[in-house]
């Protein structure tokens, strides 16, 4: 079963017409909360694909949507690259957008389960205890394809430092395992076309999409 919230329970999706900011002292009371995993249920389709986050920003643990961010370039990327058939807002996703990506057998975790303001934050033993639960969970789930999203969080908590982008010699709990870029709005490296072009590789290695 996923983790529950630890502090405050991450808000509901509301309307699309109803996006919304928060202040700053209203994301500070979400900081430490844990966001529950999307993952699918009994009458969902099997895991195909599990992205796998650093750890909640104090977006995502508001609203209760992984990778949520008005700047993070995420669900955009998943659209342009045909991974999701449908755009979900990158400020807050509503109940059928979840079910939209576990009808997809698309699934998101977290490395580290608490929510801060920055993954530069976390410690190095935070992350390194993170990637052994995540070796735990995924053999659970069962995903065909593990997507971590972030290069130096893998290196730090698989003890990898000589890591690359791209497919692993090694599996994770028994899936097929990448590293694929952050889509944040700090990696000023990426952009929606690259994001999507990376995200894509592995949905078609996972069945997601198929093969050109």
């Amino acid at each position: 079963m996923p983790e529950q919230p630890s502090r405050r329970t991450p808000e509901r999706a509301r309307p699309r017409s109803s996006a919304r900011t928060f202040t700053r002292a209203e994301l500070e009371a979400y900081r430490d909360a844990v966001v529950p995993d999307l993952v699918p249920g009994p009458d969902d389709p099997p895991l195909r694909l599990l992205f796998v986050g650093i750890n909640p920003g104090l977006w995502t643990a508001a609203t209760g949507t992984h990778f949520a961010h008005p700047g993070n370039r995420f669900y955009p990327a998943l659209l342009r690259g045909g991974v999701i058939e449908r755009p979900i807002s990158p400020t807050g996703m509503d109940d059928d957008d979840r079910a939209h990506l576990r009808g997809r057998g698309i699934g998101i975790s977290n490395l580290v389960p608490r929510a801060t303001a920055r993954a530069s934050e976390l410690t190095v033993a935070e992350q390194r205890d993170g990637g052994r639960a995540l070796e735990e969970r995924v053999a659970r789930l069962r995903p065909r394809v593990v997507a971590m999203a972030g290069i130096t969080a893998y290196r730090i908590a698989f003890e990898r430092p000589k890591a690359v982008m791209g497919r692993q010699d090694e599996t994770l709990g028994g899936a097929e395992l990448w590293v694929v870029p952050n889509p944040s709005g700090l990696n000023a490296h990426e952009t929606v076309d690259t994001l999507a072009a990376a995200y894509a590789e592995v949905a078609r290695a996972a069945g997601v999409i198929p093969a050109p």
